[in-house]
């Protein structure tokens, strides 16, 4: 029998309850497109993040901070993304602890868009690597002197550690301006797929973050009956509305400034070989409109 799907298309997303989420009306059958069949996979951001590097997969989470060095292989999709407005990752240490020049950090991995900011802010930091579940653990042994918590750490962490500073402190400081949101976390599509098919992507990808806003409760109730994610149903909640919410249907205009003074500030502080507008690297949905006018 012929497949009925035109195209198949390989997705990697993180196992974070904000991605699984965004993901899950497809995964459940809730949102399709006949023309597509999207194989899906989860990974650590950091891991995806090098996935892209290599050109693994054709639809991918990313870290907002790797995308300058995987522009001329991937456009950057307008759904699905995740930024912070007064909150964001947090730098953690120990209560009593006072941090010297050249402290040594826990990060979630190089190209991350907190390691990025942080990078800058604390140039003379020593950074270790790790998974980002490994962190708190980290810094109340004494591996490291501090550590950056990210995702689902943030709502939860021992009342033996507190926080040093916010990384959207650090974010507003760097931009010179609170009204940019912070710049987390998005999806990245392939350049080498047609382009009928990446809209289409882009399109099921966005009614799937629709729909799963629309139905937040049903669907958080799913997702936490199946035992999928690593929080509660009290802070499932609240990080939903963080990096799930509303704003994550379809890039803003705010948004996309964000993202270019993140990468501005990348670059000049050398670490992106050049500056790019990210409205130059979306997808053109533009393009079936012109097509058929």
């Amino acid at each position: 029998m012929l497949n009925k799907f035109s195209k198949n298309i390989s997705v990697a997303h993180s196992p974070d309850a904000d991605d699984i989420f965004m993901y899950a009306a497809i995964a459940f059958g809730w949102a399709s497109d006949e023309r597509l069949k999207l194989s899906a996979k989860t990974d650590d951001i950091e891991s995806l993040n090098l996935s892209c590097l290599k050109g693994v997969y054709d639809v991918c989470a990313i870290s907002f901070g790797l995308y300058p060095h995987i522009f001329s292989d991937y456009a950057l999709l307008d759904t699905a993304t995740s930024f912070g407005r007064g909150y964001g990752p947090k730098l953690i240490v120990k209560k009593n602890a006072v941090l010297k020049r050249n402290f040594k950090v826990a990060l979630s991995g190089k190209h991350t868009s907190n390691a990025l900011l942080f990078s800058i802010a604390y140039p003379d930091a020593r950074a270790v690597y790790m998974n980002f579940l490994e962190i708190e653990k980290a810094v109340l042994s004494g591996q490291v002197d501090a550590g950056v918590l990210i995702h689902e750490s943030i709502l939860d962490f021992s009342d033996e550690l507190r926080v040093e500073r916010e990384l959207w402190d650090i974010w507003c400081e760097l931009a010179g301006t609170s009204e940019l949101p912070l710049p987390l976390g998005g999806m990245a599509i392939r350049r080498s797929l047609p382009l009928n098919d990446a809209i289409a992507t882009q399109n099921l990808l966005k009614k799937a973050v629709i729909l799963a806003r629309a139905h937040k409760n049903t669907l958080s109730a799913m997702l936490l009956e199946r035992g999928v994610l690593r929080v509660d149903d009290k802070n499932l909640a609240k990080y939903l509305e963080l990096y799930a919410n509303d704003e994550s249907i379809e890039l803003s205009e705010t948004q996309l400034a964000a993202l270019d003074k993140l990468f501005e500030l990348g670059y000049t502080h050398g670490f992106y070989s050049q500056k790019i507008k990210i409205s130059d690297y979306l997808v053109p949905s533009e393009y079936l409109d012109i097509r058929n006018s």
